[in-house]
């Protein structure tokens, strides 16, 4: 079992589950950026990891030049590879990485409301429902309206996780355009649209709290 975040990224190498999610997360991401008006298309990434999934997108989508995108990830060795990876691709006066706390709100100021909003991995590792629901009412500072929202969510012992962010979601002003699970059936992905009004201010400076530790990611 991986004893750290960057270990954990190192199983898309090994991984199934991983490697069929992160290409549903990037056809999400292509289907967004295909769907978003002429222009500047904002993105940020929550726990961004090494943005292997948007940067990849990135790699051979066609407006990757409209992007202007904001990813913050508080483990610097991934925040490295990342930025190494947008200097890779030309895109060093676009987009960000932010080397810090994708809890905290203030990371994400000047970058939103977004057109599109990558929150995965995450939903696995709150505490609770409870936690989940926060940080369901908080994308509402990070989105703007109509912004497209792509999520992950792993099952186990048996429980549709995935199930419960997707009734979460309808309950709390966001559309679902798709939803996929991986082929080895243990890993649902979302991509859904906000259709509430975006909140100028968070409404807290902490939008949620991490609790997930590696070795027991889902």
């Amino acid at each position: 079992m991986p004893k750290d975040w960057l270990e954990w990224h190192d199983l898309y190498n090994t991984e199934p589950k991983l490697q069929q999610r992160l290409q549903i997360v990037r056809e999400y991401i292509s289907h967004s950026l295909d769907a978003s008006p002429p222009g500047i298309i904002r993105v940020v990434s929550v726990c961004a990891g090494d943005g292997r999934d948007l940067l990849g997108t990135l790699a051979s989508h066609p407006r990757a030049k409209d992007v202007h995108a904001r990813l913050v990830e508080i483990n610097p060795q991934l925040v490295e590879r990342g930025r190494a990876s947008i200097e890779s691709l030309g895109l060093a006066q676009q987009i960000e990485f932010i080397n810090g706390d994708a809890t905290i709100s203030s990371n994400y100021v000047g970058a939103v409301p977004a057109d599109i909003v990558i929150v995965c991995g995450i939903f696995g590792n709150l505490a609770d429902e409870a936690e989940l629901n926060r940080l369901l009412g908080n994308l509402s500072f990070l989105s703007k309206q109509g912004a497209f929202v792509i999520w992950t969510r792993g099952h186990s012992n048996g429980i549709p996780y995935s199930e419960t962010v997707r009734r979460f979601l309808r309950e709390s002003g966001f559309e679902e355009v798709n939803f996929k699970l991986t082929a080895t059936g243990d890993m649902g992905v979302g991509l859904h649209r906000y259709r509430g009004e975006n909140l100028p201010t968070p409404k807290e400076q902490q939008l949620f709290v991490f609790s997930g530790v590696a070795n027991k990611a889902r």
